[in-house]
């Protein structure tokens, strides 16, 4: 009979394993160890099984007992395979006399085996394999071990989900490694390894007195395109775009997609101003060329813009010569467009006094009232209910039109203003929420603010929060503050107090562009937050690529297993809303479900859906399954 300390004492030792970082392997080697001192068994084996009855890990406690586990496999038939098929605990008291299974007993009572007890691995309606317990002399168990076997096996089970989600995680986050420092649409470097180029190009520039040239390309009227023929025939633009801009670059330049429709050439080795102004002028020309498209007849006419900055011989090369191609790149567009213009880093002088820097013309906007917010939907993905917003920065420029809310924020934090402008709209955002209607008391209307590492970590952000909070009587909960992985990088220590300070006040916390920097896993054990918001460019992927669909469904996973939200990011199509629902990712946000709109337009959607909206009458009409993790289930 099972001793109670024994079994007590095994049980508290698996619980340690829950929160270690032991592979399944291991996991289950400790198991049938630990099971063999404490029941009155000779031997014991588990074997996880795949949909399809194929054995992925097997364990046993010694050389008969791991016979016993294989001998089961190769002639397919056993006590192990029935209880993982049925669910049900199997007894065989007496393996020689036993006729249920004709082709395993008699090889195994050869072998040595008397008696076999096994028990399924059960999570929910679900099975992950069975535990083997064997004897050497027959003989039934009595109840009291029979329910010990079975309570080791689920905990057991429990442990190994756990285990199974680490190992997913860890698959996936190779792939986020593969994919933060590519544009998983175009494949070209993004913004983090064009940061790291231009980094390594201002140190090989110290050394070497090296000439450095950058080009921000934009296209003209991208967002036509888009309106028109829809965002797949845009993707197949930007991909068109990126192969014709590939053919131009020289050996050693870095040619990135930035955002959206904007792209960067990064050329070290100039000779000169002319050399990378004589690029600028054969990317303007590639343009002539329409580009073939599917999906849209005839061939597509676009042009581009397209800014150039230029460090001479020993001429500091920094993050200011990106900006200013930035900024010669909207002049460009103001001369025109589908042309190109220069600004010298050698001449700030002419850039401050004509063409006024973005950093000034934002904090003049700021300083008088022109930027603006706009909310962006996230629905609940079983039903298309809004259940909160995300107030995103909106500021439209008379010269250079709508600028990027990650562009404005970007150039308020290099300029030491962000705080200001982060108070403002995080103010300004439970203000407006409390003015809207309520249509669906039960279900919650959050809102959620984007908060930068500066922001964050300056002089004392929480009690910011909680005055801003107490003014506009906001509930809380009902405020998520969204960060990115870059808070965590350079002080965790304090960024783990000021998170602590911020959950004390009752506000929850989610982790925005989940997957695009280089130790995402970690930091969900680590800090405490409430909600992933996985990276568009994961989405993007879904429905096309099968790595992106097990980059959702392995995050999804492991953050259900740590008790947090999922919220898909980027949007776009209902095959995309259909697989991340499949997947069971619970919350959604993109285009698909709603474009950001000022707060009048929210506020009056608000109240038209006390009928249901378009969109819920659209989800009412599709089929629905969801992962088992989930817990709903529906076709």
């Amino acid at each position: 009979m099972v001793q109670e300390a024994k079994l007590s004492a095994a049980l508290s030792e698996f619980a340690r394993t829950m929160v270690t970082d032991f592979p399944i392997q291991a996991i289950l080697d400790h198991l049938v160890e630990r099971i063999v001192d404490v029941m009155p068994v000779t031997g014991a084996g588990v074997t996880l099984i795949s949909p399809g009855l194929a054995p992925r890990y097997v364990a046993a406690s010694n050389d008969a007992a791991l016979r016993f586990e294989q001998l089961q496999t190769e002639v397919g038939q056993g006590p192990c395979l029935v209880a993982y098929e049925t669910g049900q605990a199997v007894a065989v008291p007496d393996v020689a006399t036993d006729e249920r299974f004709p082709r395993f007993a008699p090889l195994a009572a050869d072998s040595g085996l008397a008696a076999a007890f096994t028990f399924p691995l059960r999570h929910g309606d679900g099975r992950l394999g069975a535990l083997d317990l064997y004897r050497d002399t027959p003989g039934p168990l009595n109840p009291r071990d029979l329910a010990a076997a079975q309570t080791l096996a689920d905990v057991a089970a429990a442990y190994l989900l756990n285990a199974q989600a680490r190992e997913e995680a860890r698959e996936a986050s190779d792939g986020f490694r593969r994919s933060s420092l590519y544009d998983s649409l175009t494949g070209l470097p993004n913004r983090v390894l064009l940061q790291q180029r231009l980094e390594h190009a201002a140190l090989r520039a110290r050394r070497s007195h090296a000439h450095v040239g950058v080009l921000f390309i934009d296209l003209d009227d991208f967002k036509r395109v888009n309106d028109t023929h829809g965002h797949r025939v845009g993707d197949q633009l930007l991909c068109a775009v990126a192969q014709r801009l590939s053919s131009l670059s020289r050996p050693g330049d870095t040619l990135a997609r930035v955002y959206g429709d904007e792209f960067v050439f990064l050329c070290e080795d100039m000779r000169g101003v002319a050399d990378i102004e004589t690029l600028a002028t054969r990317v303007v020309e590639s343009f002539a060329v329409p580009f073939v498209v599917e999906g849209a007849e005839p061939k597509m006419a676009v042009t581009a813009s397209v800014g150039l900055a230029y460090a001479g011989l020993g001429e500091e090369v920094s993050d200011q010569l990106l900006d200013n191609a930035d900024a010669a790149m909207y002049q460009a567009k103001r001369n025109g467009r589908g042309r190109h213009f220069v600004l010298d880093i050698r001449e700030p002088q002419q850039t401050k006094e004509h063409h006024p820097t973005l950093a000034q013309d934002l904090k003049d906007a700021f300083v008088h009232d022109k930027l603006d917010l706009v909310y962006q939907p996230i629905v609940r993905t079983v039903d298309g209910r809004v259940i909160g917003v995300e107030a995103l920065l909106r500021w439209i420029d008379p010269a250079r039109g709508s600028i990027p809310a990650r562009t404005l924020i970007d150039v308020a934090e290099r300029n030491g203003f962000i705080s200001q402008i982060g108070a403002w709209v995080l103010e300004r955002a439970c203000s407006d929420r409390a003015g809207w209607p309520r249509p669906h008391p039960d279900t919650p209307l959050d809102v959620s603010v984007n908060v930068s590492a500066q922001q964050l970590m300056g002089r004392d952000f929480s009690g910011t929060v909680a005055a801003i909070l107490d003014r506009t009587a906001m509930d809380p909960a009902a405020l998520v503050l969204e960060m990115t992985e870059g808070i965590f990088i350079d002080d965790a220590g304090r960024a783990i107090t000021v998170l602590a300070d911020l959950k004390e006040l009752g506000v929850r916390l989610a982790l925005d562009d989940f997957g695009t920097g280089y130790s995402s896993l970690s930091y969900l054990r680590q800090f405490p937050v409430d909600i992933i918001k996985i990276d568009q460019g994961f989405t993007a992927d879904i429905g096309r690529e099968l790595f992106g669909t097990v980059i959702i469904g392995a995050v999804t996973n492991l953050a259900h297993v740590l008790g947090l939200s999922v919220t898909a990011e980027g949007v776009e199509t209902a095959e995309q809303r259909e697989a991340i629902t499949a997947i069971g990712c619970e919350n959604a946000q993109g285009f698909f479900f709603g474009q950001p709109m000022s707060n009048d337009e929210f506020t009056a959607q608000l109240a038209a859906q006390r009928a249901p909206t378009r969109f819920q009458r659209q989800m009412s009409t599709l089929p629905i399954t969801l992962h088992r993790s989930a817990g709903i289930s529906n076709g």
